[in-house]
């Protein structure tokens, strides 16, 4: 999909996306009335949303949701919408609290990036409840969900095994790899790691050794990689597959440490280090995901939610938790990023500038991919 339609409309684009998920995040087509207005009295504008994101170690989430969706929902009730923002910092037990925070200041709605989509379906369910509407955003999180919107995850991993399958090119039947997975408390990390071995199994010899890492933590993807290293052999490694760029970072270090750079590693979420990698050429990929296209889409059905309205012509496919059935969901596409597409990805939707990326050591590496 091109930039252009990425940066269209919020209900067009959300119109005109092809839905496909798999596991606890299976698209359905949508021909149904969502289900938000089946008891709400039909509010005004002075409404509460909670905002509740998982952590603040990865850049997005401070850098574009919460800015984004405090921006859509001012924009979408004149102003007079409120934002009330917890972050987890990756403690499920934290959130739950948070939750219940939000149920005592009397919410209207709640987006949740939840930090264990499990662990948190009680606390979902404390605030249906208390009659307060729930939005999944990014994670499908248990419990009785109102609405939900993500990436195609399952294509995320695809999209990362493919582009490892083209960086080792004729060599790729040969090669062993190593499996950087995300936490398995994530429910997208699940997903991400089935389409990556849809792309990978068969298409290489092996893979050697392969990990879920505890709460996505560079450091504990680094002390993996050090043992993988280790185990296998530092010249029996012919790539790595990292489920996002926080990750990556931290086996590329212990792949220098090792000696080994020429070894492509894969990342997601397009942050402004892996980035720099990808122009350096020590990272292969990342994937570019519209955090605020995502963002808008979750800040439009909370306040259509919190109104009591309907998320017809918004919601383009359902989905199914591990409890709740028909979720109306909106699934956001996504772009294989490398070094011959930042311009037409990160910069032109205004991620990053040229500057911030060029800055200072990268500018010679900018210069030679003709990035000025």
């Amino acid at each position: 999909m091109n930039t252009r339609m990425r940066r269209a409309a919020v209900a067009v684009a959300a119109t005109a996306m092809a839905v496909s998920l798999a596991a606890c995040g299976s698209a359905k087509e949508s021909g149904d009335k969502a289900d938000s207005s089946d008891s709400a009295a039909k509010k005004g504008d002075a409404i509460k949303v909670g905002l509740l994101l998982p952590e603040n170690q990865t850049a997005r989430y401070e850098k574009f949701d919460k800015p984004v969706i405090e921006k859509k929902v001012k924009e979408l009730t004149n102003n007079k919408g409120e934002v009330i923002y917890a972050n987890a910092k990756q403690d499920a037990t934290l959130q739950s609290q948070q939750v219940d925070t939000m149920v005592t200041n009397k919410v209207d709605v709640l987006i949740l990036d939840a930090v264990d989509f499990k662990a948190i379906a009680g606390s979902v369910k404390k605030a249906k409840d208390a009659g307060i509407k729930v939005v999944a955003f990014d994670r499908l999180a248990e419990g009785p969900i109102d609405a939900y919107t993500s990436f195609d995850n399952v294509t995320v991993g695809k999209t990362q095994g493919e582009a490892l399958l083209k960086a080792l090119g004729d060599k790729a039947k040969d090669s062993q790899i190593v499996m950087m997975n995300g936490s398995s408390t994530d429910p997208n990390a699940a997903q991400f790691k089935e389409g990556a071995h849809a792309a990978l199994d068969g298409k290489v010899k092996s893979v050697g050794r392969e990990y879920d890492t505890k709460e996505w933590k560079p450091e504990n993807a680094n002390a993996n990689m050090e043992g993988a290293i280790s185990a296998l052999g530092k010249d029996k490694i012919q790539g790595v597959y990292s489920a996002n760029d926080g990750m990556a970072g931290g086996i590329i270090t212990a792949l220098k440490a090792a000696g080994l750079t020429n070894v492509p590693v894969t990342g997601q979420d397009a942050e402004l280090a892996g980035v720099q990698r990808i122009v350096t050429g020590e990272q292969y990929m990342s994937v570019f995901k519209s955090y605020p296209q995502e963002g808008q889409v979750a800040a439009e059905m909370a306040v259509r939610l919190a109104k009591g309205e309907s998320l017809d012509g918004l919601s383009n496919g359902k989905v199914d938790s591990g409890t709740t059935k028909d979720i109306p969901a909106v699934i956001v596409p996504v772009v294989s990023l490398t070094k011959d597409n930042i311009k037409e990805t990160v910069i032109k939707d205004g991620f990053y500038t040229i500057d911030e990326i060029c800055a200072g050591k990268y500018k010679a590496a900018c210069d030679k991919i003709g990035l000025k």
